[in-house]
């Protein structure tokens, strides 16, 4: 039940979790549920890719969370029924934690049930870790044990959230395989054994541009049925994608800035997609491509921090002169190559694309030079 003071208190949080953000959603499709519900979901599996990908429930308009192709989203639902786990893979910027976290929110109403992958994770986030002071003073006890989002979603037949697991180490990946394979954690120091309540799963998060930090075995991998995320098909999918998110995000930040016009969302999903691809978007011209990955992520970011520019700085509405100063920083990320890549791109493609093209182009220009 929301209060008065929980709507207070999430005024005041930059981001809240998914399934606070959509609860009104949630809540409608919960409401007009008429299809059976697996054990330990709020929702059914078709209610789940309705929440994900858009529609109407309850007199409610559900908005898509994730636009790309429904099929993959009804795999990692249909995986998620199963006992198998679910990874999505693909590049920086394909929505694979976006997906993750509405995922769990549609399912377990909590997302919040995280490891966040790295070089510095061990076994003890996957599994139980022990308050050190409470362990000496009175010894193993169920006080002292501290519980991983793993523990906690076995515990309570819900989904655990992974990310980036390809950065764990070799430890974390052989915990895993034994989770995976048994649905259980054993706690030796107290002689039990937690078993996996029904609805227990785990969504976990690649990057295909990590490939190498800490290649996943063989072993871990068929613990999962994987899904591959990939990047928009077309300009007009990544514009809706853009402008959708962009919509999203400025809702809940304090921008005092009008949203970006078509035709500026249109420019940042070219220029990204060309710089991307090393090729125009007529396939008639070969580019040197930027040293980083300018995802659809990314895009999303430069047109808030337009938006930002153009409320603090400016009138409100974004200007050749905002977005130039936040293309700059989101593709030169390497001095030596990316500036000479985007000056070539200014002075090959961007400068003979005609007058609507001709501000940006100037604008651009004078901060590369």
């Amino acid at each position: 039940m929301v209060t008065e003071k929980n709507r207070q208190d999430n005024d005041n949080v930059q981001r809240m979790p998914a399934e606070e953000m959509y609860q009104r959603e949630i809540d409608a499709l919960i409401a007009s549920e008429k299809d059976p519900v697996p054990s330990g979901w709020r929702m059914s599996p078709r209610s789940v890719l309705t929440y994900i990908t858009g529609g109407r429930a309850g007199g409610i308009e559900i908005t898509p969370k994730y636009i790309g192709n429904r099929r993959l989203v009804e795999i990692a639902i249909a995986t998620l029924v199963t006992d198998r786990a679910l990874l999505l893979i693909g590049e920086p910027g394909t929505a694979k934690s976006w997906l993750s976290e509405h995922l769990t929110a549609a399912i377990n109403g909590d997302s919040t049930k995280v490891v966040q992958g790295t070089a510095g994770t061990t076994e003890e986030h996957i599994r139980y870790s022990w308050n050190y002071a409470m362990l000496i003073a009175q010894g193993p006890s169920d006080e002292a044990l501290i519980k991983s989002p793993v523990y906690r979603a076995m515990e309570t037949g819900s989904i655990a959230r992974i990310e980036e697991i390809s950065r764990c180490a070799s430890e974390v990946s052989d915990a895993l395989i034994s989770i995976l394979s048994e649905k259980r954690i054993s706690v030796p120091e107290l002689a039990y054994e937690l078993p996996a309540k029904k609805g227990f799963s785990i969504i976990a998060t690649a990057n295909t541009r990590d490939k190498g930090v800490n290649e996943m075995s063989a072993a871990l991998k068929r613990r999962f049925n994987i899904v591959v995320l990939p990047t928009p098909s077309d300009l007009t999918s990544e514009m809706e994608i853009v402008k959708t998110r962009v919509d999203q995000m400025a809702a809940n930040l304090e921008l005092n800035a009008r949203l970006p016009e078509a035709d500026v969302v249109e420019k940042v999903c070219t220029i990204f997609r060309e710089l991307r691809s090393g090729m125009t978007l007529d396939g008639k011209q070969k580019l040197k491509p930027a040293s980083g990955v300018l995802s659809t992520a990314e895009a999303i970011s430069l047109l808030a921090g337009s938006m930002a520019l153009a409320g603090s700085f400016g009138n409100g509405t974004i200007t050749d002169y905002d977005l130039a100063a936040a293309l700059q920083g989101a593709i030169v990320k390497d001095e030596d190559k990316d500036s000479m890549v985007f000056k070539e791109y200014l002075e090959n493609i961007m400068k003979k694309r005609g007058s609507q093209w001709l501000g940006l182009y100037k604008e651009c220009k004078e901060l590369n030079k």
